[in-house]
């Protein structure tokens, strides 16, 4: 009834730019805060940032003055601008909201991910 889908991963040189894109769509009544999150081969899910829906975003360490999250409340839609790709920021990158239904279940939900690979 809720879904998240991911888009915007690929394939990029060291110092290159990828705009991630995560829609949600479904049964929606509010979303909370949305967030991105990564993990690399052999690693746990690590979280890279968070937005709100007044739009105060948090950075891991890692990534700031990199990357951007930003958000379009109006398509429930949030983004993930990535900057100066390192090869360590390969991961598989998953969205992430905290919504109500429409039914007034507030839940978390994921997106099933977007490869993204840095490499020359």
């Amino acid at each position: 009834q809720v879904q998240l889908v991911e888009s915007g991963g690929g394939l990029v040189q060291p110092g290159g730019s990828l705009r991630l894109s995560c829609a949600a769509s479904g049964s929606i009544s509010l979303i909370d805060d949305m967030a991105w999150y990564h993990q690399a081969p052999g690693k746990l899910r690590d979280l890279v940032a968070t937005i709100s829906p007044g739009g105060n975003t948090n950075y891991a360490d890692s990534v700031k003055g990199r990357f951007r999250i930003s958000r379009d409340n109006g398509k429930n839609t949030v983004f993930l601008q990535m900057n100066n790709l390192k090869p360590e920021d390969t991961a598989i990158y998953y969205c992430n909201a905290k919504l109500f239904t429409r039914t007034g279940h507030y839940s978390t939900y994921w997106g099933q991910g977007t490869q993204v690979t840095v490499s020359s």
